[in-house]
């Protein structure tokens, strides 16, 4: 069994992707799981070259520093070759309403003119991103579960087609982890590309900044602690973080504190206790980038060779070899 899991580097790591996945990963990895910066999909809508390329370092830096196997890591567009040649044979096996028919592209380009070709396809380079690496699983959310399927489907197409080249993933549904909410509005997650939101908790936040940015989270107005999240969203969203962070249960956080304004320092403090090994990781590997090149590199060619077969199979079986 593989597992493939990636994350986009659409902004900075955030207390939300790093409680809510990063951690999991690090923590329950198989020794075939496989993780890997997706900087490709980030390419969808308009977006600063320098600003992509120091994104994709920072997380593949922090990803490691939080644990991940150098081995089981790489960045998306180091296989761009390998990546670019599978996905115009996925392209080929693939309908144009198979791909219009993806939720996430209804909703984002909706009545846009101006939509990229690339948010059509990207689903196929998501499918080409699983079948290169052999993944057999792919933990995912609700809303990637519809391009998982079409890579079960371009798989058994191509196969029924060519002959057996792919393994056919599945999705799964990852353990259940904290749902993270912005700080200064709990009616929405807390997200990585939200720009200057002084809700959002940033991995390689230095302590100050976190105590500052809970300090400011809004509550809902009533004295004591207690935990419901229908009516107290605020509230509940404080408390499930210090769940999440010393592995207890938001009842039983709510007697880390009398007051709000002691729940905050409380939270706070447990926060910058949790970031900050992967934090202070992290920038010994970012401060040394020939270091993080060499590792860059080793994963990218571990990569790369376990393509490689499956990659010259398919250019074989379509009359491309």
């Amino acid at each position: 069994m593989t597992r493939l899991s990636g994350i986009t580097p659409s902004g900075h790591v955030q207390l939300g992707n790093y409680l809510g996945a990063v951690r999991r990963w690090a923590a329950e990895r198989e020794p075939a799981d496989l993780f890997f910066v997706s900087d490709l999909h980030a390419m969808t809508t308009p977006h600063r070259p320098q600003r992509l390329r120091a994104l994709t370092r920072e997380q593949f830096a922090v990803l490691l520093a939080a644990g991940i196997d150098p081995d089981s890591l790489f960045v998306q567009s180091d296989l761009a070759g390998e990546l670019g040649a599978l996905n115009w044979i996925l392209e080929c096996t693939c309908g144009f309403g198979e791909a219009a028919r993806m939720t996430q592209f209804k909703d984002r380009g909706a009545g846009q003119h101006s939509v990229r070709v690339g948010l059509l396809t990207y689903p196929v380079l998501m499918a080409a991103d699983i079948l290169l690496q052999g993944a057999t699983e792919v933990p995912v959310g609700s809303d990637q579960d519809q391009h998982v399927e079409l890579a079960r489907t371009l798989a058994r197409r191509f196969n029924a087609a060519f002959g057996e080249v792919f393994a056919v993933p599945r999705a799964v549904v990852p353990k259940t982890a904290a749902r993270i909410r912005d700080l200064s509005d709990p009616g929405r997650k807390m997200e990585k590309s939200t720009l200057q939101s002084p809700g959002v908790v940033f991995v390689l936040d230095e302590p100050d900044v976190i105590r500052r940015k809970f300090r400011r989270a809004v509550t809902d107005g009533l004295d004591d602690v207690r935990y419901e999240p229908d009516t107290r969203p605020g509230g509940a969203n404080l408390l499930e973080i210090l769940a999440a962070c010393n592995d207890i249960s938001p009842y039983a956080a709510a007697s880390a504190a009398g007051t709000y304004a002691e729940l905050k320092e409380v939270v706070a403090e447990a926060v910058i206790e949790q970031l900050r090994p992967v934090r202070e990781r992290a920038r010994e590997l970012l401060d040394d980038p020939a270091e993080l090149d060499r590792v860059r590199s080793r994963g990218a060619k571990r990569a790369r060779d376990r393509a490689q077969p499956r990659l010259q199979a398919a250019l074989r079986v379509t009359g491309l070899r």
